[in-house]
């Protein structure tokens, strides 16, 4: 018989058999039920729950998911991971009576579009809603149980709208230090104006001020402002990059690109000010240890102080966390982009400069100009790597060192960065490592100042390396007003703090590894900034009622790119092409104006900042969020002081770049009064990864994975011998596999379980499609538990379970719950099975309390057959809000466990006694047993040692 008849013949035997084209039908009805009738709609406090005081009473859940990008790839079967666990969690939540909010929305501005438009002239708008559909119908087969009242995507001019809102509360905001929090910009103008606070740097009053001269301080303190600052430039891509971007080979993370230091003027975050907050808040989240660590260490707080270096009629501040070293500094090293180089660079080389300090440029000015040029083409990383040989130029300056009074001199190197502390730094080389590498490269003084402990005595000329301790006396370290000889380091560190404060120079402090958020960016598709510029070239906001702006349209979508190695450039960006959007006359309460439009965009994190909070009110057109609803769905509670989301569900790689943008902007909101929630995202969960076997061919070209053969343990394509090696899985590696294609053979409910099944949900696994079957295999033993195959009548009988399936049942009950509750939702998938297996192996009918309740489990994980099978079972109403079954007690603990019996530490007896046997009765039971008296032999028993109910050791002698 061929296989089609057999096939046929099984069919035609069994046509009510849960077979892949039955799951299809199923899952497809259920799917339209659900959307028809709304029932994984969330209420409301202003709406639904308002007339339903026993729904309201009901605790919340609120269940997210990191935002998906739409891309025209579509999903492969390692994107539902995480999207499938929430809906698992959620159902489980609702069934336990949970208020449970969760949806799905999409993240869609951004490169890829831009790029896609490009290269076609398809406008990025058209194909990225055309991916946005093509990814609702992927995710909608699956089963999902969104709410999708409340999806949005980030272009969305309605969504928007209020991205650009909060960017006028940021821009309109400054950082009130004595209060702790940001206040309006109002607040600041109104201390200025009565002279409670001094005008910074300026004599003169705040009226005495122009339009251009009052931006300009207001700028000092905004929290969103604009600034000529060194920033990552590429010209490849034809923007700018933030740090994160940035590849530790110096290169873009899209494109990998070069990427070179420039100053432009961008718009930046003040993400600094909220340094302390961010560091101090993560204590009261539920995130995993390993994020936390990368945001400590991203924010980087180290205290130390701020030293200020005389040179010339300038001053050098540097900040260090060696203060009480400074009597051993004895030259002073700036980044090659510190503002103050330029000032302090004189116009020939002073007189007796060593040629080995000039790089053999005849000035100063000559030979800064060259090191400038050669550190910009290095990364940071690159810069701070401990590279054999330093690098550097002596600037042509001399500072004073506060303490000794000593000239030292001033060089720039490319170790020294911008981006950490001042940019600039009191070398000390004696006692650090990098510093001692460069005043051996330039033959510069160094002086001892702290006691080594070892024998090397205290003349540095003779040391092969710096001697650093924190746990050592100070030495040579004294002048007429300050003396921190015999110090131990940390009382000589507050000593120098005081001193330096004392004496006006400068003062003990915080610094944070942490910079400002760069939010500019040369793109076509992005947020449009509701900035404009008058004549004086001073920044205004939009009103409200002028939000949203919208992308205007232009002819070509890409910013001018240049030679990726020519770093002397420029951005142009397609916005600034349309001169009809770019210059505009608006009236902005003084009557009509010209002004010029911002043409940078928004980077493409700037919608995913805030999309927790238009989940809850995706409608609301006169305001960001319901103050009673953002309350009720986020608001501080027990256990969760600062607010946020119950359960954010996400990858690993956006630790410090997505999460740390988004609460940011979570504090500004609520420190301006807008939320009651000072923290986006309580509790954090990361997904592992899918990854997928990558096969290669002799040149190094991914083959596809589909059609590579295995034989004797090797692995060949096409008559030729293939690498195989476990990665990531996607389109350009021809490893992909789509949910569809599992979902077409066996159906979604299978796809769902295996994903599940396959391991700890935070755990990486590779994706193998021969083991999916076994999934499909338990669901269709569920079905003939409850279906007659040949008749497609139900077959429970309304009779009592017997005592090994009420145990077998409720020790399921039991388990499952728990693991659910806990995400394991592997071990919940093996309970469940065990279970199914038990009343398969029974061979006789199910009674029908039975199969309720392990219909019940089994919906949250697999819904569509869950909702199928509880209908056959004569019930009218959705699984969904059907209460999760509760276990009995008395089922779940075991009638008897074993218990060990050891004679002289050797097993002689096991027993089976009850779990709750009390120590005296274990034990009398124990050397009542025939095998113990007979291991005893009649020897005395000086020792029993019991641990009921699971051992007895027995010693002798």
């Amino acid at each position: 018989m061929s296989e089609t008849t057999h096939a046929a013949a099984a069919e035609a035997a069994a046509p009510h058999r849960y077979t892949a084209a039955l799951a299809a039908e199923i899952e497809a009805r259920w799917q339209d039920f659900w959307d028809a009738e709304g029932t994984y709609e969330a209420p409301n406090p202003t709406g639904d729950l308002a007339g339903d005081p026993e729904q309201a009473a009901r605790p919340k859940k609120y269940i997210m998911d990191m935002f998906p990008y739409p891309s025209g790839a579509g999903l492969h079967v390692g994107h539902p991971l995480g999207y499938i666990a929430t809906d698992v969690f959620a159902r489980f939540q609702r069934m336990t009576g949970h208020n449970v909010l969760h949806t799905l929305g999409f993240d869609a501005f951004g490169l890829p579009a831009e790029q896609y438009a490009v290269q076609t002239g398809t406008h990025p708008r058209v194909s990225t809603e055309a991916n946005i559909k093509n990814m609702r119908s992927q995710l909608r087969r699956l089963g999902l149980g969104h709410d999708k009242r409340r999806s949005f995507a980030t272009i969305d001019p309605e969504y928007y709208k209020w991205t650009q809102w909060i960017f006028l509360q940021i821009f309109n905001s400054w950082y009130d230090e004595e209060a702790d929090r940001a206040r309006p910009i109002e607040d600041l103008v109104a201390q200025f104006a009565s002279g409670e606070r001094a005008v910074p740097d300026d004599t003169r009053a705040w009226g005495e001020l122009s339009d251009a001269e009052r931006a300009d301080v207001l700028g000092r303190y905004r929290l969103a402002y604009a600034s000529d600052a060194p920033v990552n430039w590429c010209p490849g891509l034809g923007t700018v990059l933030a740090n994160e971007e940035v590849t530790a080979d110096g290169r873009s993370e899209r494109g990998n690109f070069p990427v070179f230091k420039a100053k432009l003027r961008q718009w930046n975050m003040r993400i600094t000010a909220y340094a302390d907050r961010l560091l101090r808040d993560l204590d009261a989240l539920d995130w995993p240890e390993a994020i936390k660590l990368q945001q400590r260490n991203w924010i980087g707080r180290s205290e130390g102080a701020r030293v200020d270096f005389p040179v010339g009629d300038r001053a050098v501040t540097v900040f260090t966390t060696r203060q009480d070293t400074l009597f051993g500094a004895t030259y002073m090293v700036l980044a090659p982009e510190h503002p103050l180089v330029d000032d302090i660079v004189p116009g020939a080389w002073p007189e007796g400069t060593r040629e080995l300090w000039t790089g053999g440029h005849a000035t100063p000015a000559e030979a800064v100009a060259a090191y400038r040029a050669q550190a910009a083409s290095k990364s940071d990383v690159e810069r701070q790597a401990e590279a054999k040989d330093k690098t550097g130029v002596f600037t042509g300056a001399y500072a004073t060192n506060p303490v000794s009074g000593e000239q030292v001199p001033v060089f720039i190197a490319d170790y020294v960065l911008m981006g950490y502390g001042t940019g600039a730094i009191m070398a000390v080389p004696a006692h650090d490592t990098r510093d001692f590498a460069f005043a051996r490269a330039f033959d510069l003084p160094m002086r001892c100042v702290v006691e080594p402990s070892d024998d090397r005595g205290t003349d540095p000329s003779t040391w092969d390396d710096a001697f650093s301790s924190y746990d050592a006396k100070l030495v040579n370290s004294a002048n007429d007003s300050i003396s921190l000889d015999g110090l131990g380091v940390a009382e000589a560190k507050a000593r120098t703090a005081e001193w330096l404060e004392r004496e006006g120079i400068g003062a003990g402090t915080v610094n944070f590894r942490l910079r400002d958020w760069l939010f500019s960016r040369q793109r076509y598709w992005g947020e449009p900034f509701p900035i404009v510029y008058d004549e004086d070239g001073v920044a205004h906001a939009l009103p409200e009622s002028m939000l949203p702006l919208e992308l205007p349209e232009v002819e070509d979508y890409s910013p001018r790119t240049f030679d990726p190695d020519d770093a002397d450039t420029q951005p142009e960006t397609p916005l600034s092409r349309n001169e009809d959007w770019v210059n505009v006359t608006l009236d902005l309460g003084d009557g009509p104006k010209k002004y010029r439009r911002e043409t940078n965009t928004m980077p493409n994190w700037a919608g995913s900042c805030w999309y927790e909070l238009r989940y809850l009110d995706p409608h609301n057109a006169e305001r960001l969020v319901d103050p009673e609803i953002e309350r009720y769905w986020m608001g501080p509670r027990e256990g969760q002081p600062r607010g946020g989301v119950d359960l954010y569900v996400g990858g690993a790689e956006h630790a410090v770049l997505h999460l740390l943008y988004a609460r940011f902007w979570s504090k500004v909101l609520f420190d301006l009064g807008h939320v009651s929630s000072s923290e986006p995202f309580h509790k954090l969960f990361n997904q592992g990864m899918i990854q997928a076997y990558v096969y290669r061919d002799s040149r190094g070209i991914a083959v596809p994975a589909a059609e590579v053969e295995e034989r004797d343990g090797a692995y060949w394509y096409q008559g030729e011998k293939v690498s195989r090696l476990l990665g990531k899985m996607g389109k350009s590696l021809k490893n992909a596999v789509t949910p569809d294609e599992i979902a077409a053979e066996y159906g979604a409910d299978t796809l769902r379980l295996y994903e599940m099944a396959m391991g700890p949900l935070d755990v990486s696994r590779p994706w193998d499609t021969r083991a999916v079957v076994g999934q499909f295999r338990l669901l269709q033993r569920l079905w003939r538990n409850v279906v007659d195959e040949a008749t497609g009548e139900v077959t429970v009988v309304d009779a009592e379970p017997d005592e090994d399936t009420l145990r077998a049942l409720h020790k399921a009950i039991d388990g499952v719950r728990q693991d659910l509750e806990g995400m394991r939702f592997n071990t919940a998938i093996a309970k469940i099975t065990e279970l199914n297996n038990h009343l398969t192996k029974a061979g006789r009918p199910v009674p029908r309390s039975v199969a309720e309740a392990l219909v019940l489990m089994v919906a949250p994980l697999a819904p569509h057959i869950g909702e199928e099978l509880w209908r056959k079972l004569g019930h009218t109403d959705t699984v969904v809000h059907r209460d999760f079954p509760v276990a009995d007690p008395a089922y779940v603990v075991d009638e008897t466990v074993t218990c060990v019996v050891q004679v002289k530490g050797k097993v002689k007896a096991r027993l089976e006694v009850s779990p709750s046997i009390s120590q005296e009765e274990l034990e009398k039971v124990a050397l009542a047993d025939d095998k113990v008296a007979a291991a005893l032999g009649g020897a005395p028993v000086r020792k029993v040692i019991v641990r009921a109910p699971k051992l007895v050791n027995i010693v002798t002698g």
